[in-house]
């Protein structure tokens, strides 16, 4: 019953690369905010010769050819495995420092180079490690984490912006055949169960890795289960309550906010510019192209531009 249907759509936007894509796929998801847009970036290494534009999301990277909207990427920065600035031959701007942007994505690697076209700006730079480097210290609002270093003294403890609605104890989870005793944190961003004689026994359950929650009879009575997503590891993670009435009252609480964050997620990634002039709300509007007619030409696939070099295929 607790099942959502109406809800969350999986977040891919962070996870995925995609190349060329159709405009409503480089659209910002709910949750999703521009940090920063910067003009006249090249993609040196699929695109050499071409400038664009390069959006900065708290998700992904979102480069745009200026020629034509059809040639585009979208970069997770779950893919992004490092961002470095080195030197590189730019076709419109000779030896330049540029941006290396290295990713793995379903276990094959591209590399990406970003070269910014206005001389001695270092916002391409600057913003893009800021934001990565938020998004690599902000993974428990994203990931389920077992066993993490997230109780001490039976306090959780708090992610930036996030708020405890409620802890509860008397609550059993029943991954083992005797159970364990512990206690649930339920806050806007996650709900937390740690076991009350070992703190370091515990689950850590984001809001954007629940796939269901519902309340089912087991071996022990009546459980609270809840399930997660099949790329936080599918987990069916059962609780029982003690007394047996809390369990009714902790499954409303868990939806409840479970459905408030579907409506207004929040990702964890802090906004990093320096202010700019304007409002940062104004949000990204994608150009709208003429309708014109392609002509499909000996194109290589785009996915293969981006091969490291060493490992092209000769």
């Amino acid at each position: 019953e607790g099942a959502m249907t109406d809800g969350f759509e999986e977040v891919w936007q962070d996870r995925e690369i995609k190349f060329d894509q159709a405009q409503s796929a480089l659209r910002l998801r709910r949750g999703e905010f521009q940090i920063d847009s910067i003009n006249s970036v090249e993609d040196t290494k699929g695109n050499n010769g071409e400038r664009g534009i390069l959006i900065v999301t708290n998700l992904r990277l979102i480069w745009t050819s200026a020629k034509s909207a059809r040639t585009n990427l979208s970069i997770g920065f779950n893919c992004v495995s490092s961002v470095n600035i080195r030197q590189v031959n730019s076709k419109l701007r000779g030896n330049c420092q540029a941006l290396f942007v290295m990713t793995r994505f379903n276990s094959t690697r591209f590399e990406f180079i970003f070269t910014s076209l206005v001389k001695n700006s270092p916002r391409l730079f600057t913003t893009v490690q800021a934001v990565f480097k938020s998004y690599e210290t902000t993974k428990l609002y994203r990931e389920l984490k077992l066993r993490g270093a997230i109780i001490r003294d039976k306090e959780l403890v708090m992610l930036p912006h996030e708020q405890v609605y409620e802890k509860i104890g008397g609550i059993w989870n029943l991954s083992s055949d005797q159970g364990n005793l512990g206690t649930f944190i339920i806050t806007n961003v996650r709900t937390v169960w740690f076991a009350v004689l070992a703190e370091n026994f515990n689950v850590s359950i984001p809001f954007l890795q629940m796939k269901s929650i519902n309340v089912r009879n087991s071996k022990f009575g009546q459980a609270l289960v809840i399930e997660t997503t099949v790329s936080s590891g599918g987990y069916i993670l059962g609780f029982r309550a003690d007394p047996v009435d809390h369990l009714e009252e902790v499954y409303t609480q868990i939806l409840n906010l479970w459905k408030i964050f579907s409506s207004t997620p929040i990702f964890g990634v802090e906004q990093t510019v320096e202010e700019k002039q304007g409002d940062p709300k104004d949000n990204f509007v994608p150009r709208t192209e003429d309708d014109v007619e392609i002509v499909e030409g000996d194109d290589i696939e785009p996915c293969l531009l981006y091969q490291p070099d060493g490992e092209k295929e000769l």
